[in-house]
């Protein structure tokens, strides 16, 4: 009997899960999901379900699927593994300098793209930028963070949405920004950083 219990009790987690999945998915309301929207609705998971909400992304592509939604799971599919290398490891930025750096080659790569005419690699772009804007929001409301660290997350995604809103605008804002009193104010250098 407490077999049977036991393994009830891990079909209603699975059926709970993806319950969750779907929930989360349509309240996305979106016509298609892409890793921006997958990553979502893991983190969403995992922030309601805890331990237990942990997935793979591959499992919710499979239940989004199962259910009759549209998922471009990655545009790769549309643009067939060409420009693979070019989004290898693209979302490291665990300082703003790397911040920076991540966003000077999220634009090289959409600027190359659209004079290339590749649309759907330059979507491609922009979804990441998108997920990793995603990524700093979700570090800078988690309390276990660091407050420098939080502080700095928030300022990244904040860089990250104004550049998916205004690329041709971005880097002129973004040396404004840095040099305003606030954000010295916010981001004081690191003892080791002053030269």
């Amino acid at each position: 009997m407490t077999a049977n219990h036991a393994s009830k009790d891990a079909h209603d987690g699975a059926s709970t899960k993806k319950e969750m999945i779907l929930e989360a998915a349509r309240a996305l309301r979106k016509p298609r999901f892409t890793p921006a929207e997958i990553e979502q609705i893991r983190r969403q998971l995992i922030a309601h379900m805890g331990e237990q909400g942990k997935t793979s992304p591959d499992y919710i592509v499979s239940v989004l699927e199962e259910a009759g939604m549209r998922v471009a799971w990655s545009t790769e599919s549309d643009t067939a593994g060409r420009y693979e290398e070019e989004f290898t490891d693209l979302l490291h930025f665990s300082t703003l300098e790397e911040a920076e750096m991540c966003l000077v080659r999220l634009d090289e790569l959409l600027r190359k793209f659209q004079g290339e005419r590749e649309r759907a690699a330059a979507e491609r772009v922009r979804e990441v930028a998108r997920l990793g804007r995603r990524r700093a929001e979700m570090i800078a409301r988690n309390h276990k963070v660091d407050a420098r660290k939080r502080g700095e997350k928030e300022e990244i995604s904040h860089w990250f949405g104004i550049w998916l809103e205004t690329p041709d605008a971005f880097f002129d804002w973004l040396e404004v920004r840095k040099q305003s009193a606030e954000f010295q104010r916010s981001f004081p250098p690191e003892p080791d950083e002053e030269i």
